[in-house]
C-alpha cells in the first residue's frame, strides 16, 4: 500500500499557515509529509522563504506525521550544522525524520559570496558532507579537510536511529551516484520513461531503500483556474538542468519564464479539474515503482485541495503510514 504525502512549499505559503494546513492535511487523510529548504522563492509572486528547520520542529509536535526535508550541505549550510538538525528532530521525534541531501541551487547558494563551484565541484562536495553528516549521527568526531572543512565535531545529542539520509536527483547520472551511499531515492514528476531510466540506474548501481516521488499538481473545480493557477505561480519552474541550478534568484527565474505560455507548464504540473483523472495519474507513479507520492498543489491556497484529494483521491489508492525513517 503506497505513501501519500502533502508537500509543504516556503517559497510560496507563509509558515504559520502552512503550519495549519499540513494539520489538516493529516485530518483528511494524508499519512506523511515533506518540505522544501529555501532561502528565496523560485519567482516574486510566490514571494514567502520561510525557515523549514524551525517550521519542522513546529509541524512534528503539532501532527503524527513522518516528515522529510531536502537540502543542500556544504556552502550555505555547513554540514555540521545540517547533522545537529537532523539528530535533534529524529531525537525528539522517533523514526519520523528524513534529510534528501542535495548538491543545491545557486538561487540560495550564492548568498554566502563565495563562488558558485561547476556541477562536478558540487557533487563532490555533496559526497564528502555526506560522509561527515552520517559519521556525526554515528556519534563519532569528525576533523576533516577538503572541499568542506571540520575541526573536530561532535554532536552531543543522538537519536536512537539515525535518520535516513536520502538522495534526491532529477538526472539518471545522479541516481546512479547516489546509490552509493544513499538510504532511497527521491525525484520530481518527469516524462515515465526518464523516471524508468532513473529507477533502473539507482537499482542496477545497488541502490536500496523506498523510491519517492514529489509530484506537482493543480486542481481547482474550474479547469481554467487551475491552469491559470499552474501558470502564474509554477512557469518558473519548467526549466531543465542545468539553467534550474545555475540562475541565481527570484528575479532571473522570472526574466526566463517571460514567454512560458500557460500549456508550457502542463509537462511540469499535473493540471487538472477532473479528481479522477488525478488519481489516474497517481496510480501510474505507483505503477512505476514508486513507493512513496507527496503531492505538492502549487497554488498558495491549500485547503480546497486537501479536502478533495483527501475525499476522493486517497481513499481510492489504499493509503497507508510509512515504514520508520531510519538509516539502513
Amino acid at each position: 500500500m503506497p505513501v501519500i504525502g502533502f508537500h509543504n512549499s516556503h517559497e510560496q505559503v507563509h509558515p504559520a499557515e502552512l503550519l495549519r494546513a499540513v494539520q489538516h492535511a493529516e485530518t483528511v487523510g494524508f499519512t506523511a509529509a515533506m518540505c522544501s529548504d529555501h532561502l528565496a522563492p523560485w519567482n516574486p509572486r510566490q514571494g514567502e522563504s520561510g525557515f523549514a528547520w524551525s517550521w519542522l520542529g513546529a509541524a512534528m509536535a503539532t501532527t503524527s506525521l513522518p516528515f522529510g526535508a531536502v537540502n543542500a550541505p556544504g556552502q550555505r549550510y555547513h554540514p555540521v550544522i545540517v547533522a545537529q538538525a537532523a539528530a535533534t528532530l529524529g531525537a525528539m521525534f522517533p523514526g519520523r525524520f528524513w534529510v534528501a541531501l542535495g548538491s543545491g541551487e545557486a538561487m540560495n547558494e550564492h548568498v554566502t559570496g563565495d563562488p558558485w563551484p561547476r556541477k562536478d565541484v558540487r557533487d563532490a562536495r555533496l559526497r564528502e558532507c555526506v560522509d561527515v553528516i552520517r559519521a556525526l549521527l554515528a556519534g563519532e568526531e569528525v576533523t576533516h579537510d577538503g572541499l568542506v572543512t571540520v575541526d573536530r565535531a561532535r554532536i552531543w545529542t543522538l537519536p536512537e536511529q539515525p535518520p535516513a539520509l536520502i538522495g534526491p536527483a532529477v538526472t539518471v547520472a545522479t541516481a546512479r551516484r547516489h546509490a552509493e551511499w544513499a538510504d532511497g531515492l527521491v525525484t520530481i514528476n518527469q516524462p515515465h520513461d526518464h523516471l524508468r531510466e532513473m529507477i533502473a540506474a539507482y537499482r542496477d548501481a545497488g541502490g536500496q531503500g523506498r523510491l519517492i516521488i514529489q509530484v506537482h499538481v493543480a486542481w481547482d473545480s474550474d479547469p481554467e483556474r487551475a491552469l491559470a493557477l499552474a501558470h502564474d505561480q509554477w512557469r518558473s519552474n519548467v526549466f531543465p538542468p542545468p539553467l534550474c541550478w545555475d540562475l541565481d534568484g527570484p528575479e532571473a527565474f522570472e526574466q526566463a519564464s517571460a514567454h512560458v505560455r500557460p500549456d508550457g507548464v502542463t509537462d511540469a504540473v499535473r493540471v487538472s479539474a477532473d479528481l479522477a483523472q488525478h488519481t489516474a495519474w497517481l496510480q501510474e507513479y505507483l505503477d512505476l515503482g514508486f513507493d512513496d507520492v507527496y503531492l505538492h498543489h502549487v497554488g498558495k491556497e491549500q485547503r480546497p485541495f486537501l479536502d478533495a484529494f483527501g475525499e476522493h483521491v486517497l481513499p481510492q489508492l489504499g493509503v497507508t503510514a510509512p515504514a520508520p525513517a531510519v538509516a539502513r
